[in-house]
């Protein structure tokens, strides 16, 4: 700083006027450092919270905190409590130091070393009170975002140097080794070294499934569809049983004719004409399980001018005609009443399809039917309608 006031000093003298703009520039660079900062900060946290509001993160936490009886914390890099603070399964030793201005001050500095200290692979360190916590790294791309973080344990069962050190390091932020600060430091769960690695093991796979999520919402919200395009899709929606001719559908996305087929192309990989006969034809294979309505009748409702080109464009897009694939609906029902006749006559249960042999087997099964609907709901949840 004093080196930066002489010269200023100096400047002002010798060259007036330009040390002012100099100045006004250095102000500048300085200010947009701080702005740029300030946006990454930002953009993290928004992350992060994208992840903490997940299905995937809140069901983990929900399991993982069951199994090892531990707390699990996701935060960003700019984050400065303790970890886990103020969560179900927080350490009670912790949270008291946390309640003591000095005791608070050495775990933060703890926790900005462990930080400090992880880089692209968990970092499991010792605090200055015995206690053992691990950060696990959230990754985008190759900047890391946010940790996963655990702890507050010990990894053995404690010995008489311990609690000396122990009470040594609170008596010189003036806090006495005694009373309820003792019974919850040696109440602190104890997780063998073996076990522990095994937990943050897991941890691990768990924050390479985050980074996969956050790498595929950042990725759709970059690739997010042009708002003519969203436009068009409204506007379709709202009059798809009705003739839509180019112009109409280019007017009302606020774009002349050549760009919005280019773009609207470009964005959802079909013309205007295929998109429209796609919305047009999912309409008309929900009515086609209708039995008592008419093929020529469902053409037209769905906003189809002909049956024949109804015909065409329906084989083409599912590779059967209507009537066949009525044909394949009824033969599937068939199949299925038949199941349901046949295991009405056995003990064994059906699951999926599949024949199941005990109820133990049935509930193998549904956990691995959770699994998957877990898989599915995780798609979704990185839909860029959630985004746009």
């Amino acid at each position: 700083m004093g080196v930066a006031t002489t010269l200023e000093s100096n400047n002002l003298v010798t060259f007036g006027g330009w040390f002012q703009q100099r100045r006004g520039v250095r102000t500048l660079w300085v200010m947009t450092d701080a702005t740029l900062a300030s946006a990454t900060n930002n953009a993290n946290k928004q992350l992060i919270n994208t992840l903490l509001h997940s299905r995937l993160f809140r069901d983990y936490e929900n399991v993982f905190t069951r199994a090892t009886g531990l707390a699990l914390a996701l935060r960003p890099l700019e984050y400065w409590l303790l970890e886990p603070h103020q969560k179900a399964r927080e350490n009670r030793f912790c949270a008291l130091l946390a309640q003591r201005r000095a005791t608070l001050a050495v775990c933060l500095q703890s926790h900005a070393d462990i930080i400090r200290h992880t880089g692209a692979t968990p970092c499991t360190e010792i605090c200055p009170f015995g206690l053992t916590e691990t950060a696990v790294p959230v990754r985008l791309g190759e900047k890391t975002i946010g940790f996963l973080r655990i702890g507050q344990i010990l990894r053995r069962s404690a010995i008489l140097s311990d609690k000396a050190r122990v009470a040594a390091r609170l008596r010189e932020c003036g806090v006495p080794f005694t009373g309820s600060i003792r019974k919850a430091w040696e109440t602190t769960p104890i997780i063998p070294k073996d076990q522990y690695s095994a937990i943050v093991q897991l941890l691990t796979f768990f924050a390479v499934q985050l980074s996969t999520l956050i790498n595929q919402i950042v990725l759709e919200k970059q690739n997010c569809e042009p708002p003519l395009v969203r436009k068009a899709r409204h506007y379709i929606e709202q009059h798809k049983m009705e003739p839509i001719s180019l112009a109409t559908i280019a007017q009302a996305s606020g774009a002349n004719v050549s760009y919005f087929c280019k773009v609207f192309k470009k964005t959802t990989g079909l013309t205007f004409t295929d998109y429209l006969g796609r919305v047009r034809l999912e309409d008309a294979k929900a009515q086609l399980l209708n039995p008592n309505r008419r093929i020529s009748e469902i053409a037209y409702d769905v906003g189809f001018q002909s049956l024949t080109q109804f015909n065409r464009m329906f084989k083409r897009v599912f590779g059967q005609s209507p009537t066949e694939f009525r044909v394949h609906l009824d033969r599937k029902k068939w199949r299925a009443r038949a199941a349901q006749l046949r295991d009405g006559k056995s003990k064994q249960y059906r699951f999926a399809g599949r024949r199941v042999g005990s109820g133990w087997h049935l509930i193998c099964l549904l956990l691995v039917g959770i699994r998957v609907s877990a898989e599915a709901a995780f798609n979704l949840e990185i839909g860029v309608g959630l985004l746009c």
